[in-house]
């Protein structure tokens, strides 16, 4: 099989990170999280909560970023874009590009089906299950009443469909950004690390057959 880089997006309570992670072991090729964050935090030198998701609430970005530009001496416009969104979001796309060329990995989230969009050696895969279903899993994690469980599942997709129109342009459930669009509720989480070594398979012939 050809070594690929396989980028994983996912809805809350999916199981798509526990798919990536048994896919990576599988596979035995590094799997990239949050460790996304930390990394663009040492390359940037922002603080790693500015880079935080759907985890933290806007009001606490904005006091931190406040809190920041308080206590820096130089105040002028370059500092106010070095936090901006667009700006954060760089910073990660870079990390990205550079886990990338290091060779076969798995990366969740982040965008990184469209930041690493230019390459071949990518394959996109959506991960996706009905309500019932991320709302069993959910709860699993999470010690909450079950309604609030439920409201966070759709805090969450919504932020990262949010997120992902903001810096694609895209809409996040569109199947047609991916390679691959699988309900892990029908197949379950081994099922669905198997679709994905079978895509592997397959895609991996048909390019040997065209070399």
């Amino acid at each position: 099989m050809k070594p690929y880089i396989i980028t994983i997006a996912r809805q809350y309570g999916s199981g798509g990170k526990t798919v990536g992670k048994m896919l990576a072991n599988k596979l035995q090729i590094p799997f990239y999280g949050r460790e996304i964050i930390a990394m663009a935090s040492e390359d940037s030198g922002i603080n790693p909560v500015l880079f935080s998701d759907e985890q933290l609430k806007p009001d606490l970005v904005t006091r931190m970023r406040n809190h920041r530009n308080r206590d820096t001496s130089v105040q002028n416009e370059s500092n106010k874009a070095y936090l901006t969104d667009d700006a954060l979001f760089e910073h990660q796309a870079k990390v990205i590009r550079q886990l990338a060329d290091l060779g076969p990995c798995v990366l969740m989230g982040r965008c990184a089906d469209y930041v690493l969009r230019q390459r071949t050696d990518v394959v996109r895969v959506f991960v996706h299950a009905d309500a019932a279903f991320c709302l069993e899993q959910a709860m699993k994690v999470n010690s909450m009443e079950r309604e609030d469980v439920r409201k966070k599942i759709e805090h969450i997709d919504d932020y990262r469909a949010k997120f992902y129109k903001h810096h694609t342009g895209r809409d996040w459930y569109d199947a047609r950004n991916y390679d691959l669009s699988l309900n892990s509720g029908a197949l379950g989480f081994e099922g669905t690390m198997q679709e994905i070594l079978q895509y592997l398979e397959v895609r991996s012939q048909l390019e040997a057959e065209k070399e």
